[in-house]
């Protein structure tokens, strides 16, 4: 069960609405370690599902996670910042040692 929480905020010009979410879990052990669980609702809101690499810090005694947001490439952009200077020589890795045909 989790829970909305609004907060609205007026200054001279304009009216800023805040929806903070929050819910109680509990922690679990995992091997070593203890685990915490992302409801649903939380892991759709923030893009985070299974293999997100996320940033884990305390801040005055609190745990904070934040998403990390990978970034996105493309092929031509990549292939643009390969140069001269940068591109490496063939390896050889020595002659087939199985049934590979060369």
């Amino acid at each position: 069960m989790y829970a909305l929480r609004t907060i609205l905020i007026k200054c001279h010009q304009a009216s800023i609405v805040i929806v903070d979410t929050y819910m109680k879990v509990q922690i679990q052990k995992w091997g070593n370690s203890l685990a915490l669980r992302i409801p649903r609702a939380f892991a759709v809101g923030t893009n985070v599902h299974q293999g997100s690499v996320v940033e884990i810090s305390m801040d005055a005694g609190r745990i904070v996670v934040e998403p990390i947001e990978e970034p996105e490439y493309e092929l031509d952009a990549l292939l643009a910042g390969v140069t001269k200077r940068n591109v490496h020589s063939e390896v050889d890795f020595g002659g087939p040692v199985g049934k590979e045909v060369w």
